[in-house]
């Protein structure tokens, strides 16, 4: 299983870091992946790091300010967000990629975890 955790209520400019632990089973030969929902919208793709290598991609709405790193054991995955706006208001989502289904679509992922709310406030 995959837990998001560490959101919380911030200000718009703050930062804030969220992180995907796993338990039960280990994801770290994945490709794990950071989408977010905002209320009455579709999963967003944000950022992902990959298994083999670490390289790191972004959704143009948070490069630059959003990094996400994964821990030496690569059990846990952290999501770094700087420079936060309002309309990074969403509940954050971590995922395990389980197809050849391009990174920036929910559908490559087959785990999930449980959201994080994070919410910014202008």
């Amino acid at each position: 299983q995959l837990q998001a955790s560490g959101g919380g209520l911030v200000q718009a400019g703050d930062s804030l870091s969220v992180s995907c632990a796993a338990s039960g089973r280990t994801f770290s030969s994945y490709d794990i992946g950071w989408f977010r929902q905002a209320p009455g919208k579709e999963h967003e793709f944000v950022a992902t790091i990959l298994w083999s290598g670490g390289a790191t991609y972004y959704s143009e709405s948070v490069k630059g300010r959003f990094t996400v790193t994964r821990a030496s054991a690569k059990k846990t995955v952290y999501l770094q967000m700087n420079s936060l706006k309002p309309e990074d208001t969403a509940v954050y989502y971590c995922a395990a990629r389980t197809t050849t289904t391009p990174y920036t679509y929910p559908d490559a992922y087959g785990y999930w975890g449980q959201g994080t709310l994070v919410t910014v406030s202008s």
